[in-house]
């Protein structure tokens, strides 16, 4: 994917995740990592209405070098970037929302991980959810959790493709945008089904979670 191409890419999932109330008002923030530098969402942007033009282009060191102001989670961008390629070398996408039921799990003593093992799916496609206690949004020291949540899981075999910050909502990250986007959304269906369920239902059985490492490599 060349920049042209990640720019249009970036405007069509911000686009589709607005238009289906995966976000809203001027929440969340989407970035690519380029071969010198980063794309990312400008500050107070909607996602629902972003201009391939003013998106901000960063250098490799985040100096901005174009376009409108970038998201002032460009430094958590980055380090998920760089700590994820360890164990996922195509790692090119940060997605950044607000998800309502994933945010709605951790008003109220969230545990470390968001979500037990409830389906196939989630097992498969998201994956452990660590969840990072509260900061304030761009606090350096969120940044440096989430590094080491993804070093963490990685060095122990379970590479991960999300985090969840408490109160503020999941990032998560893959090869590609529509392919970061699919997680979020599996990610946030799997938080609606839990609290649907009351958060009362019982996760899959070792053995099927085994099963689906075997038959699909699933990370858990």
């Amino acid at each position: 994917m060349n920049e042209t191409q990640a720019r249009d890419e970036i405007c069509r999932v911000g686009r589709s995740l607005f238009d289906r109330g995966l976000v809203h008002a001027t929440a969340g923030n989407i970035s690519v990592r380029l071969d010198e530098g980063y794309l990312i969402t400008p500050t107070d942007a909607c996602l629902g209405f972003l201009d391939p033009a003013k998106l901000a282009r960063l250098d490799a060191d985040l100096n901005q070098t174009s376009g409108d102001r970038a998201s002032k989670t460009i430094a958590l961008h980055a380090r998920i970037h760089a700590a994820a390629m360890r164990f996922d070398s195509g790692t090119r996408c940060v997605i950044h929302t607000h998800s309502t039921h994933c945010v709605t799990l951790t008003l109220d003593a969230p545990g470390e991980e968001l979500l037990p093992a409830l389906t196939p799916y989630f097992v498969m496609k998201v994956g452990h959810v660590p969840v990072i206690p509260y900061h304030r949004p761009g606090a350096p020291g969120a940044a440096e959790q989430v590094a080491q949540a993804i070093g963490r899981y990685g060095e122990r075999g379970t590479p991960i493709r999300a985090v969840m910050l408490e109160r503020l909502g999941p990032n998560v990250w893959h090869d590609t945008p529509a392919a970061a986007m699919a997680v979020l959304e599996e990610l946030e269906e799997t938080a609606r089904l839990w609290l649907l369920n009351r958060q009362s239902a019982q996760p899959l059985a070792p053995s099927r979670i085994d099963e689906l490492r075997r038959h699909f490599g699933a990370r858990w």
